[in-house]
């Protein structure tokens, strides 16, 4: 599983050397990312690198996981009682009812609110700092964080995993 790392840079130069730091230890494209405040994004980071936003993504898939676990529980309770007379069937699908229904209403407040990195390091962002965050293993900090420290990156105190960041 990949941790996310987040490192600060003081401006646009800082932050390519070391995103090149992080190329050179092993660090692929598409676990590169950059948030900045919105007037530097715009000006000087491209598409490709920039960080979404809001907290959709990851707060659809923790809907969804409660939603089904909701659900599943709700038709297995419905099983017991018997005059209703549900089927597993039944209680798989109200699992999938509660997945989907979790799922839209998660990620509609997931929508309203800004990323758990952006919320954490506001201040650093609104400073004019850019944020590289780099995707690894648990033990890619021990082997790069030399470099990119070498390189001009700052290492902040947020680790988390890639999928439920």
């Amino acid at each position: 599983m990949k941790v996310r790392h987040v490192f600060s840079t003081p401006d646009l130069a800082t932050a390519q050397a070391v995103m090149n730091a992080a190329r050179g230890a092993g660090v692929h494209d598409d676990d590169i990312l950059l948030v900045a405040r919105s007037d530097i994004e715009l000006d000087a980071i491209p598409n490709e690198y920039k960080e979404a936003d809001t907290d959709l993504i990851p707060a659809a898939m923790r809907g969804a996981g409660y939603g089904g676990a909701a659900g599943l529980l709700a038709g297995l309770a419905a099983i017991v009682i018997t005059p209703i007379g549900l089927t597993l069937a039944g209680a798989a699908a109200a699992a999938v009812a509660g997945a989907l229904v979790g799922s839209w209403a998660s990620a509609l407040v997931g929508s309203s609110l800004p990323d758990p990195i952006r919320r954490k390091f506001d201040d650093e962002i609104q400073a004019g700092r850019i944020l590289v965050v780099l995707d690894g293993d648990k033990d890619f900090l021990d082997r790069t964080e030399n470099i990119i420290s070498g390189a001009g990156g700052t290492h902040l105190p947020y680790e988390s995993s890639k999928a439920m960041a």
